[in-house]
């Protein structure tokens, strides 16, 4: 049994912290801002608290409503992110990999159900959470914007990439302000992605979620810096300029 006591989320000790939990269970959206508040503020920080809430977590996607489901693996999956890979010694995807494995589960079946693209790529994201995909795991957001920030490898200028529906470009000025001059992107071809690009390419097309696998194309493909005209690739310089 959990001893809450000797256990810190971001406002200290986590006494209160399955009170909480039972709140959130009650009333889901009411209480998943002051739940990420207290168990990953920003969706980018955990504690101790946090990691022993995924049993918890588990159990409330597992016990709940579809609606209840969508705010546990949302929160689940933003903490997961902040674990350390899986092979750090105490990792907290091995320590609770079983109700982790739960939530794997719920939402690969969740993301087959989903059309809404936004939703879709943040459970997208939990999904590479669970399994211990690092950087992918937050950086796919950008999808849903239409829009990275990188720096040219070669020339360190800061590079605007646009992945749009019907124009996908860089720049290396602000282009909603103003006239810009634009290099084009070029997607990677379907049979050139492999690994976890494949995948996710894959996966999208099946969920019917075209226009997201459209954008992976584009973020797994090439550029050409706009000033010094140099070619580079996308994910590389996004994974390139990622901060944990």
């Amino acid at each position: 049994m959990t001893d809450w006591s000797t256990l810190t989320d971001a406002c200290g000790s986590a006494e209160h912290v399955p009170g909480l939990l039972n709140r959130f269970e009650a009333d889901p959206s009411g209480v998943w801002s002051e739940l990420m508040d207290h168990l990953c503020p920003q969706l980018d920080t955990a504690f101790t608290a946090s990691f022993a809430a995924i049993p918890r977590l588990a159990e409330i996607a597992t016990a709940g409503s579809s609606e209840t489901a969508g705010w546990v693996l949302l929160a689940a999956g933003a903490i997961a992110a902040c674990s350390p890979g899986l092979t750090e010694p105490g990792s907290p995807l091995t320590v609770f990999s079983a109700p982790i494995a739960v939530l794997h589960d719920l939402t690969d079946r969740r993301l087959s159900q989903t059309v809404e693209s936004e939703e879709y790529v943040n459970l997208l994201q939990a999904l590479l959470s669970f399994e211990g995909v690092e950087i992918w795991d937050r950086c796919l957001d950008g999808l849903r914007s239409g829009e990275y920030e990188v720096d040219c490898p070669y020339c360190g200028v800061n590079v605007f990439v646009v992945v749009g529906e019907d124009d996908s470009f860089c720049c290396t000025d602000d282009y909603a302000l103003r006239e810009v001059q634009k290099s084009p992107l070029k997607p990677a071809r379907t049979q050139q992605l492999d690994g976890l690009p494949r995948r996710l390419f894959t996966r999208a097309m099946a969920d019917g979620q075209e226009g997201l696998a459209h954008g992976l194309r584009y973020l797994f493909g090439r550029t050409a810096c706009p000033d010094c005209q140099t070619d580079f690739a996308v994910a590389e310089q996004v994974v390139a300029g990622w901060t944990p």
